[in-house]
């Protein structure tokens, strides 16, 4: 059984291993695919395992011997999913791998726009403190979260994760989903309602025809100036432009992003340089313990497979 890693980096630059992937075949890891080097590394292949390279409709065509594709993430749009079912390949994605991270991570961008510790972290190392006469100074207004009011938009495992950290600091939860909830901690709201009644917006929702720029002009304008939003989820679920203009001309206060339109952005993206955007590169999902952990899923769905029961298919 011959499995080839395309784009292997990202997810284990060293610090994880690969030692249970390879001992279920012949594996070859890639660091990095150009798509005109996709068919030659993978033309033998039974099993490619991918993240980010795009295999499409040609590509998968050009592979006889491909019997699988296993994901190093959650999402797919990487694949031609509908091309890889009419060829019998299977395609497991990883559901569930990053869901304790995603949800920390998405605090650490609301409680630096609340308690802005790197901004007074680098002004005592500046001597602002040493050189100051008060025992204390702030460089900007701190807040609270209690009694603060967090709109999730979304509320699948992550949404339930954030709306769980987020009743622990005593915050009033609501949320817009499409589905059904059955929450003692969270209450379910129109979109407009979560809009106009939310300090913060926390975007944890999948990427469709639906929620696409669900965070555009109009609907930042019926945001508090006060309020922040968040987003880890999809950065297709903002139009960069719209949030730009909206944090330049204060009609909201502030963002915090994980994931972008394009990744990585290109250099005239407006939010690189909107005022109060916190940006980190798609790293929320990134801690050892969650990539060691993806990696034992992803030789699970592999496992799963060659014992003819495959789980995690998202072509079925």
């Amino acid at each position: 059984m011959k499995i080839v890693v395309l784009d292997g980096y990202t997810t284990n630059p060293g610090d994880v291993s690969w030692e249970g992937i390879s001992a279920l075949g012949e594996l070859t890891v890639y660091d990095y695919t150009a798509p005109d080097e996709i068919i030659e590394r993978a033309k033998d292949a039974d099993i490619i395992i991918n993240n980010k390279t795009i295999l499409h409709k040609g590509v998968l065509e050009a592979l006889p011997n491909l019997k699988f594709i296993a994901l190093l993430s959650t999402g797919f749009n990487a694949v031609d999913i509908d091309c890889a079912k009419a060829l019998g390949i299977p395609v497991a994605n990883v559901p569930t791998y990053s869901t304790s991270l995603v949800a920390q991570h998405t605090f650490a961008l609301i409680l630096e726009h609340f308690n802005h510790v790197a901004i007074h972290s680098q002004s005592v190392h500046d001597m602002q403190w040493s050189n100051g006469r008060d025992f204390c100074y702030w460089k900007n207004p701190l807040f609270e979260l209690q009694d603060k009011t967090i709109g999730i938009i979304g509320f699948g495992r992550i949404g339930k994760a954030v709306a769980k950290i987020a009743d622990a600091f005593g915050m009033k939860v609501i949320t817009f989903t499409r589905s059904p909830i059955e929450s003692d901690i969270a209450t379910k709201v129109d979109l407009d309602t979560l809009l106009k009644q939310s300090d913060i917006i926390s975007l944890h929702c999948p990427l469709n025809e639906q929620t696409t720029g669900i965070i555009n002009i109009d609907n930042l304008k019926k945001m508090k100036r006060s309020a922040i939003i968040i987003n880890t989820s999809r950065g297709g679920a903002i139009i960069d432009a719209d949030l730009a203009d909206a944090l330049n001309e204060g009609i909201i206060a502030g963002a915090g992003l994980d994931v972008m339109g394009t990744e990585p952005p290109k250099a005239d993206n407006p939010l690189l340089s909107a005022k109060n955007c916190i940006i980190t590169p798609h790293i929320a999902w990134a801690a050892t313990e969650t990539r060691a952990r993806l990696l034992s899923c992803v030789e699970e769905n592999i496992r799963a497979f060659l014992k003819g029961v495959p789980i995690n298919i998202v072509n079925e």
